[in-house]
């Protein structure tokens, strides 16, 4: 078992930045993938940003050159750094952790709302 907790959401100005924090909890050994999806209203969950255990990273085109994902393992946390925020960013941010058996672990989320 895996426990996510996500912090680090708010209101913040077009063009701000935010650092999203995801930490873990249990199992965090048997981690492989942990990455940031995101759920806007009226929209379906999509794929943000992910980082694997040997540190692979991956983006979605939309935050690319905007987002920065990154873990810590001693800590058992990754981090989400979002720069030049635009309203399209807003949602509610979801952490989601997947072990190398295949099980998938989610957070409750986090609100991000960009906003003048």
């Amino acid at each position: 078992q895996v426990q996510l907790v996500e912090s680090g959401g708010g209101l913040v100005q077009p063009g701000g930045s935010l650092r999203l924090s995801c930490a873990a909890s249990g199992s965090f050994g048997s981690v492989d993938l942990m990455a940031w999806y995101r759920q806007a209203p009226g929209k379906q969950r999509e794929s943000v940003a992910g980082v694997t255990s040997a540190g692979s990273t991956n983006y979605a085109d939309s935050v690319k050159g905007r987002f920065t994902i990154s873990r810590d393992n001693g800590k058992n946390t990754v981090y989400l750094q979002a720069n030049s925020l635009i309203p399209e960013d807003t949602a509610v941010y979801y952490c989601t952790a997947v072990t190398f058996a295949g099980y998938q672990y989610w957070g409750q989320g986090t609100q991000v709302t960009v906003s003048s």
